[in-house]
């Protein structure tokens, strides 16, 4: 994932902000190639600032057996 808008490197320090800000990310942006791995989403989804209706759209996903 390339992003022009934040220092990663920085970001990287602080492990959990870097994860909600990578989910937000690819969440809203793009995914590309990678994977979102379903026990970090879990994890974090109260977290991510993302809109409504994604965030229902992920907690639906997640609830499904």
């Amino acid at each position: 994932m390339k992003n022009w808008s934040v220092d990663t490197t920085e970001l990287k320090k602080k492990r959990k902000d870097y994860n909600i800000w990578k989910l937000e990310s690819l969440i809203n942006f793009d995914l590309g190639k990678e994977k979102i791995s379903k026990r970090n989403l879990i994890i974090n989804l109260k977290h991510l600032k993302i809109n409504t209706q994604k965030n229902n759209f992920l907690k639906f996903i997640l609830s499904e057996k």
